[in-house]
């Protein structure tokens, strides 16, 4: 292909037109060719996706597969002390998303009764005590205070360790290292020390449920013998890093889009009612998991484009959700919007699996903060907010607030 360029400079990370946006580059590309092929680092010529209607059909196609141990998978971007893949990467046991069926069907199907969504409501409830009582140990504090430490974090690591059985006073431990493992541009060593750290917690933890199982999720999965120490490790890893750290992110960076379009709070104080559509327009409007990779396993035809085989692919949610082709005014947070059909949790076959949960776990922290907190503010300037503009998951490091009252 002689019009393939190189990966732009900056292309998956550059927030260049503002925290809650996506990097310009990716917008030129999904209003320019929403399925471009560019020219990766190591002379692989991979494919970009960003329009909605082309990454709703990628997600549902299984010609595009989620396995990593099938064909190379090429980076578009260089990680220091990787070489350049010139095999396919290992099959990690447990590890769902990185299998397609029937591997991927066996494993997830295992799961599925714990996250239905009867049990999620049957949960929130206690999901909703949590977030008060975090609530109630923030008011006791002198502002500002670090919405992050102080709520967004420990809301849902409390709720992730009780269901899956991982003791919480551990949590220092495993959110350091899941916290090393998703930043994307380090060295290699460094991103194996953490998953070995996170994943030898895990083999530990699930070989004592194993002997000694109790009411919880990763000991219902232990009673399963059908399952192996690896296999249960795998899933505990998947489990433990997707719910605390996407529903943390969410609540912090919504937190911060809410406080920076304060018309929009206002809107959710007055009629809580709008809480439940307003989480899926913030969850289409931040896109926090933005970017999936897929591997072309024979010639796909997509958005007038022809992807060969052994093709790397890169899945841009950010970009697909904020597609005007789809959404009116999409650059706009408004929590009035019905932003059903976002690909916020995916699509397809590995369609998040506890979105059910997320989506309790936001309505509850959005609806407490703002109830409890009338007078929210961030305590610096909106600019001085870092993003994890460096993760795969998207959000802010730390968010400073401050208020002047809190509401019983």
């Amino acid at each position: 292909m002689n019009d393939v360029v190189p990966v732009p400079q900056g292309l998956f990370t550059q927030r260049d037109a503002g925290p809650f946006d996506p990097p310009s580059g990716m917008t030129r590309l999904r209003e320019t060719r929403p399925v471009s092929p560019l020219l990766f680092p190591d002379g692989h010529v991979g494919w970009v996706v960003t329009g909605y209607d082309a990454v709703r059909r990628l997600l549902a196609d299984g010609r595009f597969s989620s396995r990593q141990d099938i064909g190379v998978l090429h980076m578009p971007f260089e990680v220091p002390g990787m070489p350049v893949p010139t095999e396919p990467s290992p099959q990690i046991p447990g590890v769902f998303i990185a299998m397609d069926p029937p591997d991927h069907t066996r494993l997830r199907r295992k799961l599925t009764g714990a996250f239905t969504v009867k049990r999620m409501r049957e949960l929130e409830e206690h999901v909703v005590d949590v977030v008060e009582r975090q609530l109630d140990a923030m008011a006791r504090l002198t502002p500002p205070v670090d919405l992050v430490e102080e709520f967004a974090l420990p809301v849902p690591s409390l709720v992730i360790c009780e269901l899956l059985g991982v003791p919480y006073a551990d949590r220092g431990g495993f959110q350091a290292d899941s916290a090393k493992f998703l930043v994307k541009d380090q060295p290699l060593e460094e991103k194996m020390a953490a998953y070995t750290g996170l994943t030898g917690y895990l083999a530990d933890l699930v070989t004592r449920k194993r002997a000694a199982p109790d009411d919880d999720i990763l000991s219902d999965l232990a009673r399963d013998e059908d399952l192996s120490v690896e296999e249960l490790t795998g899933i505990a890893f998947l489990l433990l890093l997707a719910g605390h750290e996407t529903t943390a992110n969410m609540l912090a960076l919504g937190t911060f889009a809410l406080l920076e379009n304060p018309a929009q709070a206002a809107g959710l104080r007055a009629d809580p009612d709008l809480l439940p559509g307003a989480v899926e327009e913030l969850m289409r409007y931040l896109s926090i998991a933005d970017i999936f990779y897929r591997y072309a396993v024979e010639d796909v035809e997509l958005g007038g484009e022809t992807i060969p085989a052994g093709s790397t692919v890169i899945v841009s949610l950010l970009a697909a959700n904020r597609d005007p082709l789809r959404f009116d005014d999409p650059d706009t947070l408004d929590v009035r919007r019905t932003a059903r059909g976002h690909v916020s949790f995916g699509h397809g076959v590995h369609q998040c699996l506890g979105q059910q949960l997320a989506r309790v776990e936001m309505r509850a922290g959005f609806h407490g903060l703002l109830r409890r907190f009338p007078t929210l503010a961030l305590a610096v300037p909106a600019e001085e907010v870092e993003v994890k503009a460096d993760m795969n998951i998207y959000g802010v490091h730390a968010l400073p607030v401050t208020w002047s009252g809190t509401a019983g």
